[in-house]
């Protein structure tokens, strides 16, 4: 009978079992010793134990009584559920918050849908129209000929005296479908737009989170990641933002979409105090919204603000996000064996003369001057070619003569000085002192990004959003157009900058396509080069582009940190009339210039 007793290291499944004892009710019994009741609870061997098991092999082992670790299981089991029931109110919100987006999702599915349908239709009946005009047009013109040469014959058989003998009509019916174009129209006709962007991993940087001035614009960057934290790379997320003061007062600001995954709220706050702004992605705060904002009367009484190294506002963070190659590569110390070639660099950041906050554009002319296109600071900026500051003109503002996010700028032959005017979506002409004289592409232009001029004098407008080169008169006409949203020969994904070669060939940046493209003063595609990646000859969203007096055209490689002549953050690019380089660099609020050996 011992030999089938269950061994000490048996599970409590085979050592105890429930039973009906007279007078006792339903007891735990121990399976080891028959009729006999567990009280006590081994600590060591996890098990319920009778007073003869604590005689025999449990002897010298902790326990307690079995009443006591009941309590305590039931205690800890109680705490479980109530902690469950207190998550439920989130638990409940959360539920319906993914039932409320399923719900949307199937909503704007059904409205694209619909919307696809109802356009589409449209089109064929625009086409169905189109196709019975020209079959009316080749009846009615048909039947003109046919009735002259009808005529003809009759006359001639009756042998009328003095009837001319040649015919009076010819035989030409030509159809001329023009296709091509509207194909590659129907091709590219829609897009799906969406992103994967959610509020808990999308960070916000930028000193105007913390702290900003009365009456100065403030600006912060929000960079998109989705759920896994990685850097969304596309734009047209539902971004809102708000500074609300504890007076009721708000600020004026708007949203700028960079379209590559990062946004920044810019805004100017009338009074001091203390603001809540509020920074949201599809109605849900991101990561540490809403900040606390302090404003004050001048930038001597905004005292720095001490942010641990991970938030939100650090300055760590911000220049990880402002990086921009770190939105499409992975970021790496790079050895800079050309820097011995600097010959200087210009600027801080700042707002007064030779300071700079997001210094974008580059132009340089032949009178021996550098003009930096200062796009947070609502101006150009005019230095010599070694650097000394000349003058800076331009006024934040929405009005022709003002500018809002100047990015792109250039020097036309006559010495006017053309100016991309990305947020007032037109190209601005100042005279080379910096007076107004006009405006063009206004209602044309979604996003003007850089500007050159060719050979004739000819203003080339790089637009960013839509995608397209426009080619102006001075005067505004337009002479022809060309390029559109995608990843073909003659297609752009946000181009950014042009330049003019010798031979009047427009080089253009593609910036998402990690190439550049050459086309003639027609718009017609020549070539194009580079992939994307980190060697000889790729790029990594590629900026701004120049060409030297032999044709070589050096290339700002963003992403990659570099352009042969390697600058972090560059931007803008030109050379000298004394042959060097000249690179914006965002990131450190300055512009370079550099030693080039043709």
């Amino acid at each position: 009978m011992e030999a089938q007793q269950a061994s000490p290291d048996s599970s409590s499944e085979e050592c105890t079992v429930l039973e009906a004892l007279p007078g006792k009710g339903t007891a735990l019994i121990c399976c080891q010793h028959k009729g006999k009741v567990s009280v006590l609870y081994c600590l060591a061997c996890e098990n319920s134990v009778c007073e003869d098991c604590m005689n025999g092999e449990h002897a010298e082992h902790p326990t307690d009584s079995l009443e006591n670790i009941v309590d305590q299981q039931l205690a800890a089991l109680q705490d479980r559920v109530d902690s469950a029931k207190n998550r439920l109110p989130q638990i409940r919100r959360a539920v319906q918050s993914l039932r409320d987006i399923l719900q949307q999702l199937n909503s704007q599915r059904s409205s694209i849908e619909e919307d696809i349908h109802s356009s589409f239709s449209e089109l064929y009946k625009t086409l169905d129209t189109r196709k019975s005009v020209l079959l009316m047009e080749l009846e009615v013109t048909y039947g003109l000929k046919q009735k002259v040469c009808a005529q003809k014959i009759q006359l001639t058989i009756v042998c009328i005296q003095g009837l001319p003998l040649q015919p009076e009509e010819n035989d030409q019916l030509d159809l001329r479908m023009e296709i091509e174009g509207l194909r590659k129209s129907i091709h590219n006709l829609g897009t799906i737009v969406t992103t994967n962007a959610v509020a808990s991993q999308t960070e916000a940087s930028g000193e105007g989170l913390e702290q900003c001035v009365v009456g100065q614009p403030a600006t912060t960057t929000r960079a998109t990641r989705d759920k896994s934290g990685g850097l969304c790379k596309t734009g047209n997320a539902i971004i809102s933002a708000e500074a609300d003061g504890r007076d009721g007062s708000v600020a004026d600001g708007e949203i700028v979409d960079h379209k590559n995954g990062t946004y920044e709220f810019q805004y100017t706050v009338k009074k001091e105090g203390h603001f809540s702004l509020a920074l949201r992605l599809y109605d849900q705060h991101i990561k540490g919204s809403p900040f606390q904002l302090k404003v004050t009367s001048s930038p001597d009484d905004s005292s720095p603000t001490t942010t641990a190294a991970n938030s939100p506002g650090s300055r760590s963070r911000q220049k990880g996000v402002r990086r921009g190659g770190s939105l499409f590569s992975t970021p790496k110390k790079r050895v800079n064996p050309i820097e011995d070639d600097l010959i200087f660099r210009i600027g801080t950041k700042g707002r007064n003369k030779g300071e700079f906050t997001n210094l974008q554009g580059v132009a340089a002319c032949s009178e021996g001057k550098i003009l930096i296109a200062d796009s947070n600071n609502q101006c150009v900026q005019i230095f010599s070619n070694t650097g000394e500051f000349q003058s800076r003109f331009g006024v934040r503002g929405r009005l022709p003569g003002q500018l809002q996010r100047p990015t792109g700028v250039a020097v036309h032959p006559n010495g006017d000085i053309i100016i991309a005017d990305y947020d007032n979506k037109w190209v601005s002409i100042f005279s080379s002192e910096g007076k107004y004289k006009a405006k063009l592409g206004s209602g044309r232009l979604m996003g003007p990004k850089g500007v050159s001029v060719d050979q004739n004098g000819h203003v080339i407008v790089v637009d960013n959003k839509a995608c397209t080169v426009f080619i102006f008169q001075p005067s505004g006409k337009l002479v022809t157009k060309f390029g559109s949203r995608g990843n073909g020969d003659r297609q752009f994904a946000g181009p950014h900058f042009a330049a003019v070669n010798n031979n009047n060939e427009i080089i253009i940046t593609d910036f998402h396509n990690h190439s550049v493209k050459v086309f003639n003063a027609d718009g017609e595609f020549l070539l194009k080069f580079g992939s994307n990646g980190e060697g000889n000859g790729q790029f990594n969203a590629p900026t701004g582009v120049a060409v030297d007096v032999n044709g070589n055209i050096i290339v700002a490689d963003w992403g990659n940190s570099r352009i042969q002549v390697t600058s972090p953050y560059p931007q803008g690019l030109a050379l000298t009339s004394d042959g060097h380089v000249v690179v914006a660099d965002s990131g450190n609020h300055c512009f370079k210039v550099y030693r080039y050996l043709q």
